[in-house]
């Protein structure tokens, strides 16, 4: 079994407030997702989330072939963090830590810490190096585009403009 995990970490120059209540409201996950996932909520969802929150979507991540994709939130601690992980879905394991910092005068650094895990074992390994990962990068990269457009850049104690990291591990 073979874990892999993506990090980043982007400064939107927003409260602390706003920005938790923009993340933690489930129903804006859609506006930050990439139009070629067909990504469908198919659960009622209430505007805030809480932990044991089960949430159901439709992807169409590979091919166009929808699938069902069943995620809890398991942590949640307003404003600083809540975690969500799959029950269900096309992944063996998926964890995923959201983390915002207040960072004065500047704005927020908002983190999330991606776990996962392929099913099919060396199978897994080959579709990772060759679709998933890119896809999830390709995710991430996405949003970091539509948060610039809603939020604009940050400007960090040094005057300079800072907005995205991605680690790849």
């Amino acid at each position: 079994m073979k874990i892999y995990q993506l990090k980043s970490s982007q400064i939107l120059p927003i409260s602390l407030s706003t920005a938790w209540k923009f993340f933690s409201d489930p129903k804006n996950l859609s506006k930050i997702t990439p139009k070629w996932l067909n990504f469908e909520i198919t659960s009622n969802l209430p505007h805030r989330m809480y932990a044991g929150l089960i949430i159901t979507y439709k992807v169409r991540p590979m091919f166009n072939i929808p699938q069902t994709w069943v995620t809890e939130i398991t942590h949640v601690n307003e404003p600083n963090y809540f975690v969500d992980e799959q029950r269900f879905g096309p992944y063996k394991m998926w964890h995923h830590e959201h983390t915002f910092t207040e960072i004065p005068g500047v704005g927020v650094e908002m983190r999330d810490i991606v776990t996962y895990v392929l099913p099919f074992g060396f199978l897994g390994r080959i579709v990772n190096t060759l679709f998933v990962r890119k896809k999830v990068l390709e995710i991430f990269e996405y949003r970091k585009e539509v948060l610039l457009k809603m939020f604009g850049p940050s400007v960090n104690e040094e005057g300079k403009l800072e907005y995205f990291t991605l680690e790849k591990h």
